[in-house]
């Protein structure tokens, strides 16, 4: 058989089972899925062990490391549950507790790991609504909603934007304030399209105290986690390599005689790491075997350096493959346009914003959705489509255009 087949089959099977999240009668997860098509990418011989391992790219691998390491530190010190507690304590209305849910989602999530943020947020606004007696399920949207649209701002929002920062060298400053408008746009269009979508819990009005006991936290590593959390942004704004700078703030932090090795590495999500570098191999050997003159010269005729064609095509592809994927999968036709910034730009704002279409669009999302299931809540499909669609259509409009 054809080394081209065999690469095009490795590569097919890989992506559709890293879509699909398993393969029929075996146990394998993404990761599994990704080391395996990555294992059998050297072995037909279409990329060698040694350049398979310079394809890894380690200061992406860093950067979500070192992230990793910041945000467990600041989870585990309480800082998320105390931020979260005082800004549901001072919301007093339904419209208010709304701004306020959607609001502390976005920012915490433009800075730190968008899909940690989710699984602080979702307990305590299911916790609170019962305390208030209201609906939950608007409010829970907020929070992954939210939480996706603010995680756009920054490079170190999610994974997909951490693998454009690591390809295209944005600095991270240039990164925010080419994006983070468009973000705090979209966390206001969140709060309008989930209270005209929920009717039912916002008319009438009514007034009341945030419920719920006081958040427990470790003082003294608090204020650790936050000074080096302040210190590793600063480091990004100032042009300092991500990677690095994430990485020396996780080594700082793990220096502690307060919180137990073993309970950090808990938090660090071992299975996204190999995900990543199963996927930086199998889409080296694709783009080495199969990207020849006349495959480029097809993606060339699709005129990618447009923003709304490039919007709509990086869109459509993370709905189909997941976001990470599908920025990988893209980066072998957009190397070498011009306007390079933008590009990858428009592919970190379309790729993120594109997880709000539906309810398994983001791994924020399905973490929000598991938390309600355990919490005998359910957020249906539906519920979830008929805000997500029209912000999902809504943003990436915004996002297009500004990019223009």
């Amino acid at each position: 058989m054809p080394l081209e087949l065999l690469t095009a089959a490795i590569f097919i099977l890989t992506y559709a089972g890293v879509a699909i999240g398993r393969f029929p009668g075996l146990r394998l997860d993404r990761a599994g899925i990704a080391l395996t098509g990555a294992a059998f990418t050297i072995a037909v011989g279409a990329i060698s062990p040694e350049d398979a391992y310079r394809a890894i790219d380690l200061d992406t691998l860093a950067l979500l490391l070192g992230m990793m390491i910041v945000v467990g530190h600041l989870r585990l010190s309480g800082f998320f549950r105390l931020v979260a507690r005082w800004a549901l304590a001072h919301a007093h209305s339904q419209p208010v507790f709304l701004a306020a849910v959607a609001v502390t989602a976005g920012l915490l999530s433009a800075f730190l790991v968008n899909d940690a943020v989710c699984l602080v947020m979702a307990p305590l606004v299911i916790e609170t609504t019962r305390a208030l007696k209201r609906e939950p399920v608007p409010y829970l949207l907020a929070v992954a909603m939210a939480s996706n649209i603010g995680s756009a701002a920054t490079i170190t929002g999610n994974p997909q934007n951490m693998i454009v920062g690591a390809i295209s060298r944005i600095p991270y400053a240039e990164f925010a304030a080419t994006l983070a408008p468009t973000a705090i746009l979209g966390v206001v269009l969140v709060v309008l399209l989930v209270a005209v979508f929920s009717p039912g819990e916002f008319l009438p009005l009514a007034r009341f105290g945030a419920g719920g006991a006081k958040a427990r936290v470790n003082k003294p590593q608090m204020a650790k986690a936050l000074l080096v959390t302040i210190g590793v942004v600063t480091l990004f704004f100032a042009g300092a390599p991500v990677g690095e700078a994430a990485m020396l703030g996780g080594a700082l932090l793990l220096v502690t005689r307060s919180i137990k090795a073993h309970k950090v590495y808990r938090e660090i999500d071992g299975s996204l790491l190999l995900l990543f570098a199963g996927l930086f191999v199998v889409v080296a050997g694709a783009e080495k075997v199969l990207l020849s003159d006349d495959v480029l010269a097809l993606a060339h005729s699709a005129h990618l350096e447009n923003v709304w064609t490039l919007t709509a095509v990086t869109a459509a592809l993370s709905n189909v493959i997941s976001n990470v994927p599908a920025v990988l999968a893209l980066k072998p036709f957009l190397q070498g346009m011009p306007e390079p910034h933008r590009v990858w730009l428009t592919v970190a704002m379309s790729s993120t914003l594109a997880g709000n279409f539906t309810l398994v669009g983001s791994v924020a999302n399905l973490i929000v959705a598991e938390k309600a299931r355990q919490a005998g809540i359910e957020i249906s499909f539906w519920t979830y489509a008929r805000v997500g669609v029209p912000l999902t259509l809504a943003t990436l409009a915004l996002g297009a255009w500004r990019l223009s």
